[in-house]
């Protein structure tokens, strides 16, 4: 389904969000709303982040989530969001945050490896701290002294994520929670890339678990990905006009057989949140970089305003995977920086891009 439609447009030249660090997978500290939290007068956002030195695909070894205020397309540094060693695990992956009704905001991110580990690993859970955010001469600092509680781990329905070697596109999947509440019933939710059994292998699926008085409960899953792909990253959910649009992630590389769908964010609507799910525009295909630039962007995040967010991946690779290119040369290519944000248009079951809506092409 590759169309204008569809096609993001190609990024010119971008202002690292830190000058000596790479930054990826962004997403806002929401209000229960959806709407993005204001606080000290600014957007307060987390990205994963990792100084900008080695190869690049080397970054989620050394990954910490990064506090960030948004003022327009500016933004400023708060440091690290957690206190060093606070996180059960040997570093920070993707999640979400929500700010409370009594002002905490709920941070529901991926601990990944183990805390004090020689050599990293790729044990994942899901995580929960819930620190209150503070004012200081204008700069917003959560508490550090706050509790770092594993909420969700993989269970008989889904496949441990718990490998010792592996690396990116390999590896089993329970990581980047995506908190949702349901207008339909006001219950709480949690999407999560997930992992299920396929053939001798694994493929990808989206896990759903619903908060209980007890915890987190797991659900069967929204989407499995049988037989096409196995990693379905960044799961997230909007409601809008009665309809819920689910969308995901994932990496031209990681489907069967490679390279045989772009990379892109993919999506599916149903009437409810636990479906029936059709993909949208018939293929499922949301947002592809350009064919020309198969690498440009990824970890796309639709906000219920409508807006994309993304990072600047690698604009340029040659056609080459990036793993497949030396260091050196791929550290000059990766951009390590926020993407310029991109406007959707959701229409029942179509989307398009809106420099290129058009009645015609959706729907």
């Amino acid at each position: 389904m590759e169309n204008p439609a569809t096609t993001a447009p190609a990024i010119g030249p971008t202002v690292r969000v830190l000058p000596h660090h790479d930054v990826w997978d962004t997403w806002p500290v929401q209000e229960e709303d959806g709407s993005t939290a204001v606080i000290g007068g600014a957007e307060l956002w987390m990205a994963l982040s990792a100084p900008a030195v080695g190869h690049p695909e080397e970054r989620h070894d050394h990954a910490r989530i990064r506090l960030l205020a948004r003022t327009a397309d500016r933004w400023r540094d708060l440091g690290h969001a957690f206190a060093d060693g606070a996180s059960p695990g040997s570093r920070e992956w993707s999640g979400s945050a929500v700010r409370r009704p009594d002002g905490t905001v709920s941070v529901f991110y991926t601990a990944t490896g183990v805390r004090g580990e020689a050599r990293p690993t790729f044990h994942q859970r899901v995580v929960e701290a819930r620190p209150r955010p503070r004012v200081f001469d204008g700069v917003v600092q959560l508490d550090r002294d706050v509790e770092h509680r594993v909420v969700l781990r993989a269970d008989s329905q889904y496949l441990p994520a718990d490998e010792v070697v592996g690396g990116p596109g390999r590896i089993k999947a329970f990581r980047d929670p995506s908190w949702f509440r349901d207008p339909a019933d006001g219950r709480e939710y949690l999407l999560v890339a997930a992992s299920v059994p396929w053939h001798d292998r694994f493929m990808g699926a989206i896990a759903l678990a619903r908060a209980t008085k007890d915890g987190w409960a797991l659900l069967p899953p929204l989407v499995v990905a049988d037989g096409i792909n196995h990693e379905l990253e960044r799961p997230h959910v909007i409601v809008h006009q009665s309809r819920y649009y689910l969308f995901f992630c994932t990496n031209r590389h990681v489907f069967h057989p490679a390279d045989s769908a772009p990379t892109g964010l993919y999506g599916f609507v149903a009437p409810a949140l636990a479906g029936p799910y059709e993909p949208l525009n018939g293929s499922g295909l949301v947002i592809q970089n350009p064919p020309a630039r198969p690498d440009q962007a990824y970890a796309w995040l639709l906000l219920p305003n409508l807006r994309v967010e993304s990072f600047v991946n690698y604009p340029f690779t040659g056609g080459s995977g990036p793993q497949h290119i030396a260091p050196e040369a791929a550290r000059t290519r990766f951009g390590g920086t926020a993407a310029p944000t991109l406007d959707l248009v959701l229409y029942e079951a179509g989307t398009a891009l809106a420099h290129t809506y058009d009645h015609r092409h959706v729907g």
